[in-house]
Order: C-alpha cells, then structure tokens, then sequence
C-alpha cells in the first residue's frame, strides 16, 4: 500500500469504478513516452547547445563580447553564460533595469532576503555600485553540469529561469515595492 492515500474512485488496478450514477470510470496507469533519441543523449553543455535551448524556447538573445548570451525584456535582461574552470556551471542571471539609490541600500538588502528565504530557484542579490552609484538588483541560478545535460533537461532549466526571472522582476515592482 502506497503512503499517500488514495481519492475517490481509484482503485490502482486499471479496473472500471462505479462512480455516481452508472456511469464507469476506467482508471489507467498511463504508458511512459519514450524520449526521442535526440533528447536522451547527455552532452557537455555548451554555448552553441545554450543558443539552440533558446531558439527552441523562442527565446530571442543577442551574444555580448565574452560569447554569453543575453535576452533582453522590457523590464529585465537575463544573461545565460558558462562560468567554472572548465566551463562547467550553467549560470543564468537576471537584472532589473531599475536601480537602487544608495541611500536605499538598507531596504534593498532586506527585499532581496526576503525573496531569498521565500524562494527556492534565482537566489538574489545587490550588485556593486554602477558607475553612477546606483545598485543594481540581480537573481541568479547556477547548476554544475560538468557530467553533460541532454537537450530537454537543458530547454527545462532555462525555461524555469526565465520564468523565475519575469516573477522576480514583477515581484520587485510590485510586492517587494523596490523599484
């Protein structure tokens, strides 16, 4: 018997219930898909498999001058670069456009915890001074792949963060009221 209780009508052994009425509910297991042959062989991951992750996300990005890619919203850009001695950890990286005056630097410290000890995926953080003084606002994941990825695990990751990155930035704006 299965720790987790079992609902209504479920028997677990593929046979119809009777359920309200007389009407029969079939109750099957489905069968598992087999991955196509393309997505089960794991690979290094590497810029060109990032950039291909993107394109098949629809992702749109351009590439800076160290070869990282990055995508740009209206009011965000993410970066997805690999970082490690042997370019091993997939890091994505998330930055508001707004900044931070330095005489807020206090309450930005205690909204990036707060996201920080409520959140699971893109821990965040308060970024050196720009050149104008102004603290940028940033949230990262960072996975070590240095065993390889195959292509759907790849697309995965990089849909989370950036799904991760739009509810960051969102929630900056408007329940964190940072920028």
């Amino acid at each position: 018997m299965p720790w987790w209780p079992k609902r209504g009508g479920q028997t677990g052994d593929g046979e119809p219930v009777a359920a309200h009425g007389d009407v029969d509910v079939r109750v099957d297991v489905p069968a598992p898909r087999s991955p196509e042959p393309a997505e089960a062989v794991v690979a290094p991951v590497e810029m060109t498999r990032l950039a291909a992750a993107l394109d098949r996300l629809e992702i749109r990005y351009l590439t800076d001058g160290d070869g990282s890619l990055l995508a740009m919203w209206e009011r965000h850009a993410v970066l997805f670069t690999l970082e490690g001695p042997d370019d091993e950890i997939l890091v994505i990286r998330a930055r508001p456009h707004g900044t931070v005056p330095p005489d807020w630097a206090d309450r930005a410290y205690r909204v990036v915890n707060e996201w920080n000890h409520s959140r699971r995926f893109c821990k965040a953080y308060i970024g050196d001074p720009t050149e104008r003084g102004q603290l940028p606002i940033y949230a990262e994941m960072q996975v070590p792949l240095i065993s390889g990825a195959h292509d759907a695990l790849l697309v995965e990751l990089i849909d989370c963060a950036a799904a991760v990155a739009v509810a960051f930035v969102d929630w900056i704006h408007d329940e964190g009221g940072l920028l």
